[in-house]
């Protein structure tokens, strides 16, 4: 059986690729899904290279919440290589059921910087997230350093800009993952009492997140322009082939009908 439209792959940028039924959901208003975010993580991380950042794809940041075994985190968590990490960005949804992909209604962000020794939950709706971004503090905390001694704190940033409707969430969190990896990079010297915060606030806004969906569309309308037009390239060399397949059948056919097509020598009739 084929595949449908929506799973068509339109884009992929490292290990993740975005389908048609994704890309779509940018056409809003729609509640951004973890592939659409993880898309936008690794390219914020090719942006970034440093290796004192790490950005976590929402399926990772989600099991790390969810784990039931101790241990199994541990070995799951082994090849992030947290403690060689100073900035840890994290997705946080509010998705407490394991068995559903994709589940959950809300986006946050989680943010670990370790030169101040601090998470900073930054949740564009009024802390709905609190309870889940609690829960992965808890969750990772103990394994974000190579020893367990640390006193690494917990703030709920309340300051954190505010959506204007019921679904802008995850272009809040790719927003202020971007405004926080900017700070990080461009700050000479970064006061670790205000951190990012007055970053995020002058920069992640209504109009800030819609210039993100803008350009998200922008890509999107640019690749399907470009797949339209290799269609129809593909589409007129095949009509090509096939005339040019026909017209040698057909003057192959009148050369081996008579003795003087044998005589030639010619290698379009032998």
């Amino acid at each position: 059986m084929g595949k449908s439209a929506a799973d068509e792959m339109i884009l992929s940028y490292n290990d993740v690729v975005l389908r048609r039924s994704d890309l779509e959901i940018l056409g809003g208003p729609y509640f951004l899904n973890d592939r659409i975010i993880e898309f936008y993580f690794s390219i914020l991380s090719s942006s970034h290279p440093s290796p004192d950042i790490l950005l976590v794809s929402p399926s990772i940041a989600f099991w790390i919440t969810n784990c039931p075994d101790v241990n199994d985190l541990k070995d799951f968590l082994e090849p992030l290589k947290l403690p060689d990490k100073n900035l840890v960005i994290f997705p946080v949804n509010n998705n407490d059921d394991v068995s559903l992909a994709e589940g959950g209604s809300h986006w946050s962000l989680l943010a670990y910087y370790r030169s101040a020794d601090v998470f900073v939950h930054h949740d564009s709706n009024q802390q709905m997230n609190k309870r889940h971004a609690m829960k992965l503090y808890k969750s990772v905390v103990g394994y974000i350093r190579a020893s367990s001694v640390g006193n690494d704190k917990y703030i709920e940033c309340v300051e954190t800009p505010q959506q204007i409707n019921g679904y802008d969430c995850g272009l809040y969190v790719t927003a202020t993952a971007r405004t926080i990896c900017s700070w990080y990079e461009s700050s000479e010297s970064k006061n670790d009492k205000d951190l990012w915060i007055s970053a995020v606030k002058d920069q992640v806004t209504p109009l800030a997140t819609r210039k993100y969906m803008y350009a998200y569309g922008c890509v999107w309308k640019s690749r399907q322009r470009r797949q339209e037009q290799e269609s129809d390239r593909q589409v007129h060399e095949n009509e090509g082939r096939n005339k040019s397949s026909r017209t040698r059948s057909r003057i192959g056919g009148v050369g081996f009908a008579g003795p003087a097509s044998i005589s030639t020598g010619s290698p379009i009739l032998n």
